[in-house]
């Protein structure tokens, strides 16, 4: 399937919507229509459907609600990400159920989206996913890591600290360059290191914090301070 392509001749990044609200979908299609580097391939108004729509278009970024009908964003993510683990969601939300957000985290979602997200924040949260970061407003990570504990701030953050100590001092480079979420070829070029290199000490640090994916080391450099 030929796409479209930017001003310098790169493919520009597709994306789906998946709503059930109606006006959502239209709202984010003028947003991201009116960016040349962007390209909505895509709609659906449930999780089944979106199932559907993401194998027919295989898109780089997916924009999915959490409350739908049939099958929830939850679920949906589940699937996706089991079928195309390499697949980019990002969780659109009114963030009203904290707990299905952090589902959706666990799951290896990319991104968090308020739907009150400002246009333009919403075509660079686009972008970042596209790239292969992770995109973490502040505001919802602050959000998300009080919802997985009942330990206050100072306590979390002791405890990511010491996360982090077991590092060497090149993984703890990397897992902070994660949290600010850049992608792997961008930890290559700022460390001076090969992308293999990068991918060997995330799988380090992987095993050593414990966490299950990219966006769970975010979290712990979020909490430790170490950004």
């Amino acid at each position: 399937m030929t796409g479209t392509t930017t001003g310098d001749g790169r493919p520009a990044t597709r994306v789906v919507l998946v709503d059930d609200e109606t006006l959502v979908r239209v709202g984010l299609r003028l947003i991201l229509g009116a960016d040349p580097t962007i390209e909505v391939v895509g709609e659906a108004g449930d999780g089944l459907e979106a199932l559907d729509v993401v194998r027919a278009t295989s898109p780089d970024v997916v924009l999915m609600d959490i409350r739908m009908p049939r099958l929830d964003g939850l679920q949906a993510t589940q699937r996706l990400l089991a079928e195309q683990p390499d697949a980019r969601v990002v969780i659109l939300t009114t963030f009203d159920t904290d707990e299905m957000v952090l589902g959706a985290l666990r799951l290896g979602a990319a991104g968090f989206l308020l739907k009150d997200t400002p246009p333009a924040e919403i075509v660079r949260h686009v972008h970042d996913a596209g790239a292969g970061r992770t995109t973490l407003s502040p505001s919802v990570t602050d959000r998300l890591i009080a919802s997985v504990t009942d330990q206050p701030r100072d306590e979390r953050r002791a405890v990511a600290r010491r996360k982090l100590d077991a590092l060497t001092e090149r993984e703890r480079d990397v897992a902070r360059a994660i949290g600010r979420g850049l992608s792997n070829v961008e930890i290559a070029s700022e460390l001076f290191i090969t992308v293999a290199t990068v991918k060997t000490h995330i799988s380090r640090i992987l095993e050593k914090l414990p966490a299950d994916n990219r966006t769970h080391i975010a979290i712990c450099v979020h909490e430790a301070g170490d950004v």
